[in-house]
């Protein structure tokens, strides 16, 4: 039997949706914002369009750094982007997901942010996922408030 175990959280970012879009879909952007507390994106390779490809290598405060790769389901200016997730050095409970971003004005200059991400093998895994998407959410809203 195959558990499918789906992870939304949702945000309000403080600024319009082209501004949060631009944030989470360039690769100079991701390196500010992406990834747990502690963590480094070192570099960020991504070809923005349905079909193109991404790679994360991320560095951790302690151990190797690791990679995350995918590649881009939907790509819909300023509302949308969606792709798959894979680490490149997966661990024995990890697998291919997919993640769907949902950018929509609630106000004027206000953002609600909703992140899903589907297809975990386990609770476990997503739980850590939960934690780095949290950390990384607040990451971006503090690159958002120094933007201002």
């Amino acid at each position: 039997m195959t558990v499918d175990f789906t992870l939304q959280i949702r945000r309000t970012i403080d600024a319009p949706p082209a501004t949060v879009f631009e944030l989470l879909s360039g690769a100079d952007e991701i390196r500010r914002w992406f990834g747990p507390k502690g963590y480094a994106p070192t570099q960020v390779d991504l070809d923005l369009r349905v079909g193109g490809a991404y790679r994360i290598t991320m560095r951790p405060p302690e151990g190797d750094d690791f990679h995350i790769r995918g590649t881009f389901t939907d790509v819909v200016r300023p509302e949308r982007l969606a792709f798959t997730f894979a680490y490149e050095e997966p661990g024995p409970d990890d697998l291919e997901t997919v993640v769907t971003m949902e950018v929509r004005p609630v106000a004027a200059g206000t953002t609600d942010l909703t992140v899903e991400q589907r297809g975990f093998a386990t609770e476990e895994r997503l739980e850590l996922h939960r934690g780095g998407w949290a950390d990384s959410l607040e990451r971006l809203a503090a690159v958002v408030a120094s933007r201002a």
